[in-house]
């Protein structure tokens, strides 16, 4: 099974320096590194171009313009530039655990995504993995949000026992999913017609369901470290959530706009 890790980033070079640092340091790398950036300026794009001459790693990168929050048309970007068989997505401010990349590929399933999950990091302890990614966050970190702390635990023991369990839970967020390319391309993956903040991770996942593609969750493995920053603008919920309505009461597998107009 050949995998992609797929990044999106928007103008914080210095959190996806951490991220890309913290993909070095994967247990089990992935077969690529596909960064999809949201027409960044300059910095993002000689930190991207670096890492791709340094790495050992197969990079790709891919770009749009900065139209506002078009995060569902940057993941089908990146959905379009890897032929990888799995595809596991994180938004350019999270900070992966080493086993990150192989957890995930433990846990896949055919038939199913992954949902994983997230820890929220305080601005101090932001402050802190900006400078050091390879800081060692134990699970009773200070510099991290409430009774999420527990999610720091890895045992890949509890993880298989859970993956059903945890769904009950665990809140779908696209910042931590994987998913079957092939799937993806069935339901012609992220709807476009999604721009602004929020629900486009659920609005795929309500199709995946119609396609009869079931969730498992991915608990105590594939840990990220989400870096603070400010909240993103809400002033385009309204609309997004009456397109996931929408799809939710016709049951549509398939969006419209989506992934198939960025494939060959």
């Amino acid at each position: 099974m050949r995998t992609a890790l797929v990044i999106t980033t928007y103008e914080r070079p210095d959190a996806l320096a951490a991220v890309l640092a913290s993909v070095d340091r994967q247990s089990n790398a992935p077969d690529e590194v596909v960064v999809a950036d949201d027409g960044s300026g300059p910095a993002t794009r000689a930190l991207v171009a670096d890492y791709a001459r340094r790495s050992k790693l197969h990079v790709r990168s891919v770009s749009q313009p900065h139209a506002g929050f078009r995060l569902t048309r940057l993941r089908n970007l990146g959905i379009a530039a890897t032929t990888a068989e799995y595809l596991i997505f994180v938004d350019g401010d999270m900070v992966l655990h080493p086993d990150f990349v192989a957890d995930h590929a433990r846990i896949a399933r055919r038939g199913h995504f992954t949902q994983g999950v997230r820890v929220l990091a305080n601005e101090a302890l932001t402050r802190e993995l900006l400078v050091d990614p390879a800081l060692d966050v134990g699970i009773a970190s200070a510099g991290t949000g409430g009774l999420r702390r527990v999610y720091l635990l890895r045992s890949p023991v509890l993880s298989a026992l859970g993956r059903r369990a945890a769904n009950g839970f665990i809140a779908i967020k696209g910042c931590n999913q994987a998913f079957w390319r092939d799937d993806l391309v069935r339901v012609n993956g992220f709807n476009e017609a999604i721009e602004g903040w929020g629900p486009e991770d659920k609005e795929l996942v309500t199709r995946l369901d119609v396609a009869g593609i079931r969730r498992q969750t991915l608990l105590f493995g594939g840990i990220a470290i989400h870096l603070h920053h400010p909240p993103a603008s809400r002033a385009a919920l309204p609309a997004n959530l009456a397109v996931l309505a929408d799809t939710r009461r016709e049951r549509r597998a398939r969006c419209e706009r989506g992934l198939s107009s960025h494939l060959r």
